[in-house]
C-alpha cells in the first residue's frame, strides 16, 4: 500500500512538471511560479507569457506530438524550451514552431537530444525547483518572486527581470541546494536605477 501511495505521489508531480510551469508545495501551502502583485513584468505581459505557453505548448502537441518531451515557460516573452527530443530535428523543429507563435521575442533552446526523461527524474527535478524557490523565499536580500525557476535533469534555469548582484546571488543560493548539477542563467539584467523606478513606493 505504501509502494502505491508512493507511486500516486510521484505520477502527480510528473503531471505538474509537464505544465511547464508547476506551482511549488512550500510548507504545506501552494505556492505559484510569480505572484502578480509584486512582478516585475506588467499584468499585461504576463497574460501574453500565459498565452505563449498555453498556445506553444499546443503546437508542439500537434505537430511532434509524443516524439518530444518539452516544457515550455514564457517571461517576458523570451521562451525557454526544456526536455527531450528524439533526434536533432525535431529539437530544430521545437524551436522553430515556439518562435512563431505570436509575440515571442526570442527562444532559448535548452532541448536535450536524449530518451525521454523518466518518471523518477521528473519527481526529482520538482523536488529541487521547490527547494531552490524555499531557499529563494528564505534570502532577506532578494525578492523571490522577482525569479522564474525551471528544474530539468537536475539543471536548474533561472529567469527574471533582476540586477546584476540579485542575479549573482540567486545562482550563488541555487548552485547550494542539493541535487543541483548545474545553474544556468537566463536573466534580463536591469541597472538598479532602474529597479528602484519599477518597485512600487511603500505607502
Amino acid at each position: 500500500m505504501k509502494k502505491l501511495s508512493l507511486t500516486l505521489t510521484a505520477a502527480a508531480l510528473a503531471a505538474l512538471l509537464n505544465t511547464g510551469c508547476a506551482p511549488l508545495l512550500i510548507g504545506g501551502a501552494m505556492v505559484g511560479g510569480v505572484t502578480v502583485a509584486t512582478d516585475r513584468r506588467t499584468s499585461a505581459t504576463q497574460l501574453e507569457d500565459e498565452t505563449i505557453e498555453i498556445k506553444a505548448g499546443s503546437r508542439l502537441r500537434e505537430q511532434l506530438g509524443d516524439r518530444v518531451h518539452i516544457n515550455v515557460n514564457s517571461y517576458n516573452r523570451v521562451v525557454l524550451i526544456t526536455g527531450e527530443a528524439r533526434n536533432e530535428a525535431d529539437r530544430a523543429e521545437a524551436e522553430r514552431l515556439v518562435g512563431g507563435v505570436e509575440n515571442v521575442t526570442r527562444v532559448m533552446n535548452e532541448v536535450a537530444v536524449t530518451l525521454h526523461s523518466s518518471l523518477t527524474s521528473r519527481s526529482n527535478d520538482l523536488v529541487i525547483q521547490s527547494k531552490v524557490k524555499a531557499q529563494l523565499i528564505d534570502a532577506r536580500d532578494l525578492l523571490s518572486n522577482a525569479f522564474y525557476v525551471v528544474v530539468e535533469r537536475g539543471e536548474v534555469f533561472l529567469m527574471g527581470r533582476v540586477t546584476e548582484r540579485e542575479a549573482d546571488r540567486a545562482t550563488e543560493i541555487a548552485r547550494q541546494v542539493g541535487g543541483v548539477k548545474k545553474v544556468v542563467r537566463a536573466f534580463e539584467i536591469i541597472s538598479e536605477d532602474e529597479l528602484a523606478r519599477i518597485t512600487p513606493k511603500k505607502q
